[in-house]
């Protein structure tokens, strides 16, 4: 494992029950040993790998489960074949009964297949579950989902939402970069990603300098750290994050929240409406867009629109409901030309 710059910031004055109000606008990761200790899931996991698997069944109700299964020992890694012509993992619909059959096959193989389940959605999947092996929301409305495998890597990638991960079995390795290092990450494809984020193409545990050697820059910004059963980690919006299951039995609960509006569009939209407007423009075209996009979006403020009466304003306006609604009125005649 190549070490990380510095240890991820631990915490121990948090509130369990208010926990999504104390991190709304936090904008770094932190360290919450111990969050989800009292969860029976993480009792369980504790118990034995065997143990936790019966208890997850006593919610499976036989709703076909997404696994990502890999032929033969790849170490873990989740991650494309040579050239980036594939995945070296195939996605398969089964049963949860059949993946933790698998787990416990592969549990005393030193090299075995490596099979993950991945953010499968606990009410839809395992409901009841999250009764008790979730975080309060109060006002908050975070997607819970829950992650199952063996020794697994999955590549850093990052989430648009603020994300609260819980340990429930096994232990994980979090390294985490922050946003403004994506140049030095080495991105691969954003249309053919393993599973859904555009993800690093640098094996961070054996990493190619010679090929990424940016990515030593990105070293240096780094952080890391080995969470427990009953740990959690507090990823905030656009982190990129690397993730390492070290154990052979290991499960993952994470709440998945955005504080914006339901309206508002996804920003990864945007991102691909640019590529096919603006990216292949002439060099000063494009620097006469950065000069629109700094004016209308990063540097907005209520300067910005003052000059225009209120009732005139269109889409430079307030954003609402009934706004966000016209401006994809719009863009959907616009892009069906």
């Amino acid at each position: 494992m190549t070490a990380a710059a510095k240890q991820i910031r631990e915490i121990v004055d948090f509130d369990p029950d208010n926990i999504f109000s104390q991190f709304a606008s936090a904008t770094s990761p932190v360290i919450l040993r111990g969050l989800a200790a009292n969860w029976p899931l993480v009792q369980k996991g504790r118990e034995s790998s065997a143990a936790a698997m019966r208890y997850l069944l006593e919610f499976y109700q036989d709703s076909p489960v997404t696994a990502f299964v890999s032929e033969s020992d790849i170490g873990g890694r989740m991650f494309y074949t040579e050239g980036l012509t594939d995945t070296n993992f195939r996605q398969v619909k089964t049963e949860l009964s059949w993946v933790l059959d698998k787990l416990q096959e592969y549990e005393s193989l030193s090299a075995p297949p490596t099979i993950y389940m991945g953010s499968a959605a606990i009410d839809l999947f395992l409901p009841g579950l999250s009764t008790e092996n979730s975080l309060p929301q109060g006002d908050f409305k975070a997607t819970v989902r829950i992650w199952v495998g063996n020794r697994t890597t999955v590549a850093a990638h990052y989430d648009v939402f603020d994300n609260i991960a819980c340990v429930c079995a096994g232990r994980r390795r979090f390294t985490v970069f922050p946003p403004e290092q994506l140049a030095n990450l080495y991105v691969g494809p954003i249309d053919f990603t393993p599973a859904g984020q555009s993800i690093s193409l640098v094996d961070i545990n054996n990493p190619d300098f010679e090929k990424f050697p940016r990515f030593a820059a990105a070293l240096e910004q780094s952080q890391s750290a080995v969470l427990e059963p009953g740990d959690a980690i507090f990823i905030p919006s656009m982190w990129w994050h690397h993730v390492e299951g070290l154990e052979s039995f290991n499960i993952l609960i994470n709440h998945w929240w955005r504080e914006a509006p339901a309206y508002m569009a996804a920003p990864g939209d945007v991102l691909l409406h640019a590529i096919l407007g603006i990216r292949d423009l002439p060099a000063a075209q494009r620097k006469a867009w950065k000069v629109f996009f700094d004016h209308y979006i990063f540097e907005s403020d209520s300067d910005t629109v003052r000059h225009i009466p209120p009732d005139r304003r269109g889409f430079l306006g307030e954003l609402d409901e009934d706004s966000a609604r016209r401006i994809r009125a719009s863009l959907r005649t616009r892009l069906n030309r």
